[in-house]
């Protein structure tokens, strides 16, 4: 096991690991045990009573957050025609089409975020080798392949994230920075938590939330009681 940082050694004898605590107070207690020099995100992984080979229990999707993540999303969108337009007056860091298809494949990775119009997908999905494992591939679950570009773009920037469970069952998602007020952190927190629970899978048995944490950037994680 790596040797921890002292800093993070005095960060763990603020809390009992061993114990849970409501919502509130576990985010409190994440923003007090950050153990590094700058605005560190705060996240949250929820561990699902779901089986993902199972095609009925793929839980993915995206949110908008009530108060955003603090983190401003890079937006690529690729369209053609009038669309090119709206996604630019949308607020889209880049627009275009084939010649991003190709900076792509030379090793250009200047965004966090694909949107693309339906007709476009032909095109993208020959990116998907070097899209699908960094999660970057546009997808109508989460609202990146569609013709509204502008809600698209919009909804990203005001801070909508993606959710994906892992082959676990793990959900990991960003909640917001360590500077934010306790209570945006919550509302945030409650939010991804009443969207998870509408997105339980018929056919998933036995308890669902299995066990959700809190942490930091670099920081311990604080098990959340529900």
């Amino acid at each position: 096991m790596a040797k921890r940082s002292k800093k993070y050694q005095e960060a763990l004898k603020k809390f009992d690991a061993e114990n849970t605590y409501a919502v509130e107070e576990a985010i409190k207690l994440a923003q007090e045990t950050s153990t590094v020099n700058f605005d560190a995100s705060v996240e949250v992984a929820f561990r699902l009573g779901i089986d993902t080979r199972k095609n009925d229990q793929q839980i993915r999707g995206a949110v908008v957050l009530p108060h955003g993540t603090g983190k401003s999303q890079r937006v690529l969108v690729f369209a053609k025609g009038d669309k090119l337009k709206e996604a630019e007056e949308a607020g889209a860091d880049y627009v275009g089409d084939s010649e991003y298809i190709q900076k792509i494949n030379d090793g250009w990775f200047d965004f966090d975020v694909i949107v693309a119009t339906p007709d476009m997908m032909g095109e993208v999905g020959k990116l998907g080798r070097v899209l699908g494992p960094k999660g970057l591939m546009p997808n109508p679950k989460t609202g990146t392949v569609t013709m509204d570009v502008t809600k698209a773009v919009e909804e990203i920037k005001a801070g909508k994230v993606e959710y994906r469970a892992e082959k676990s069952g793990i959900v990991h998602a960003a909640i917001g920075k360590v500077s934010f007020d306790a209570e945006k952190l919550v509302d945030n927190f409650n939010t991804l938590y009443d969207v998870l629970e509408k997105a339980k899978p018929a056919s998933a048995k036995g308890i669902y939330f299995k066990s959700v944490a809190v942490t930091t950037t670099m920081g311990p994680g604080i098990k959340v009681e529900l």
